[in-house]
């Protein structure tokens, strides 16, 4: 038994703890937000916050996150960074196919709570680690600018 602090619960899970998080997440406490893209920590579509860093999921162990709080998709919009994020995130239409973009978000809201005002370079070097396919990284950029003003 592991137990996870999952969005501020406490839960208990019955798995082995080399499971990767994004498997307990998705498959036993069936929190879907979070999406498979490569497995191997490189494409940033499985991002959560771990005690507030964003890490990959896929390939952070359920025991690398016991004793530490992780945060999903399903619970970023509950304060004024992540509500503002999402905000921006609609009022400039970012996903296209959508994959990808719960795991932008987590990044997005990592890089405004350790960096509430990021220029161009700051962005570009938060977000690497987030593929998006469709290319909305223009428009990414434009909504991380407009969630910096709005908590500004």
């Amino acid at each position: 038994m592991q137990t996870l602090n999952v969005n501020g619960v406490d839960i208990e899970i019955d798995t082995d703890p080399s499971t990767p998080l994004l498997w307990a997440l998705r498959d036993q406490l069936e929190l879907q937000g979070t999406k498979f893209g490569c497995g191997a920590g490189l494409c940033g579509a499985c991002t959560v916050h771990l005690d507030g860093r964003p890490v990959r999921s896929c390939t952070t162990t359920v025991s690398a996150a016991a004793g530490a709080r992780v945060t999903t998709i399903e619970a970023i919009a509950v304060d004024e960074i992540g509500s503002a994020v999402q905000q921006a995130w609609i009022a400039h239409d970012v996903p296209q196919c959508g994959y990808c973009q719960s795991g932008q978000i987590m990044s997005a809201v990592a890089l405004l709570r350790e960096n509430p005002a990021p220029d161009d370079a700051a962005i570009d070097e938060a977000m690497s680690g987030n593929v998006c396919r469709c290319g909305t990284y223009n428009r990414i950029r434009a909504a991380i600018k407009d969630a910096a003003r709005a908590i500004g």
